[in-house]
């Protein structure tokens, strides 16, 4: 029997990705010879992610990390208070190694977070509540996060570092007096258990956990008015799911207002002729509401057959079109320096609703920091969480909250 060194059994160390050494935490509890264990990735906002199949002989070690429609095991060799040995994720093997006691994800102070929970179709879903300092009852926002396995701070497995925008933001609404909540999507931090495989999931189901999130706040005495803010994607997901809720006001950032077969026509500009015409075609057998087979092998991170179904499911909704729905206040606030989604998305928006705010934040980029217009420093403040929010983001929507009759004062 393998004995995981001292109580509470946990191992630090890195997974050898080529330039870029991941960081994890292995914790492994033994309760009556049944051992049970979790994974922590702080930079992929993975937190106590359930091991599976854990098999322990001799000084031999293994166990799987079970996420849908991936094999993702660990196999190692137990060295006194070390393990080394493979990762390998779909075929793909790099070392690993991990040491007993030297806790370095804890370098990093962990803050203490209050969370709340509900019960959704597919399990459990975890979001963290920020309130004010001092107070009783306070206006609440409801923060939806941006596209692909975001987290709840802004973070992206994708984007190497961190940017903390939504964390920020969530602080910042609390310094003024407003509470938060926000939540991990699926797929990412404390909701990586809640993952749809990406062949079954559904734009809608984005709408149905944010209208769960609305109602469980409308339950919480704490709260008064329930403001829905939405960024990038969460955006499209915070109008349709503010149409029909208990919601007092909605808050758009960086979202588009076109379709996203559009959005991704104009994104795409950039690659070579042969590919964007590809593209182009691909984008209107979608938007068409039929999948494509045969796909290039430089267009599958964004077509594969399997995320198909899912962009068919977003093409449906035009934001333009929906946030005509919108009885409530609205704001539509985007960056000037935006580099993923323009400032004509924002005037779209208010286009389509008249008596909307529009606010646009000189030098604002899509993950909300000041930024400059050139492409690479542009993109450096992604990975930078010492930048602040941009000025004028927070105390736009303090304005337009104070106008609208949502903050008592």
């Amino acid at each position: 029997m393998i004995r995981w060194g001292h109580s509470p059994g946990t191992w630090n160390g890195e997974i050898e990705v080529p330039g870029q050494p991941l960081k994890i935490k292995l914790t492994f509890t033994d309760d009556s010879g049944s051992t049970e264990g979790s994974i922590s990735i702080p930079v992929q906002s993975v937190e106590d992610f359930s091991l599976s199949t854990i098999k322990l002989a001799d000084n031999q070690v293994s166990f799987e990390m079970p996420l849908p429609g991936q094999k993702v095991n660990f196999t190692g060799t137990v060295k006194s208070d070390k393990i080394e040995g493979t990762f390998t994720q779909n075929g793909q093997s790099m070392p690993f190694h991990v040491k007993n006691w030297v806790d370095t994800v804890q370098q990093e102070k962990t803050e203490d977070e209050d969370f709340m929970e509900i019960e959704t179709n597919t399990g459990k879903l975890y979001s963290s509540i920020v309130t004010p300092e001092t107070g009783e009852k306070f206006p609440v926002a409801l923060i939806i996060p941006g596209s692909g396995p975001t987290d709840r701070n802004g973070n992206s497995p994708g984007i190497p570092g961190k940017n903390n925008s939504l964390k920020m933001l969530a602080e910042g609404l609390a310094e003024k007096g407003i509470a938060s909540l926000r939540y991990d999507k699926r797929g990412a931090g404390k909701n990586l258990e809640a993952v749809i495989s990406e062949e079954e999931m559904r734009f809608d189901q984005f709408v149905t956990d944010a209208n769960q999130w609305i109602a469980e706040l409308q339950k919480d005495e704490r709260f008064t008015d329930i403001i829905v803010i939405g960024h990038s994607q969460g955006s499209l997901v915070g109008i349709i799911a503010a149409q029909d809720s208990a919601a007092d006001a909605f808050i758009s950032i960086a979202g588009a207002g076109r379709s996203i077969d559009q959005v991704l026509s104009e994104q795409l500009k950039t690659l070579p002729e042969s590919l964007y015409k590809e593209s182009e075609q691909i984008l209107v057998q979608l938007s068409q509401g039929k999948t494509v087979d045969n796909i290039s092998d430089q267009l599958m991170s964004v077509f594969r057959p399997s995320v198909q179904p899912f962009l068919i499911s977003w093409m449906d909704y035009n934001p333009a079109e929906e946030i005509k729905q919108l009885t409530i206040p609205a704001l539509i606030i985007n960056g000037e320096n935006d580099l993923q989604l323009s400032v004509r998305d924002a005037e779209m928006l208010a286009e389509a609703k008249p008596d909307a705010k529009l606010l646009l934040i000189d030098k604002m980029n899509h993950i909300l920091k000041k930024a400059p217009a050139d492409k690479d420093g542009n993109m450096a403040t992604y990975s930078d969480p010492t930048l602040p929010l941009a000025d004028g983001l927070v105390q736009g929507i303090i304005k337009f909250l104070d106008t609208t009759n949502r903050i008592s004062r």
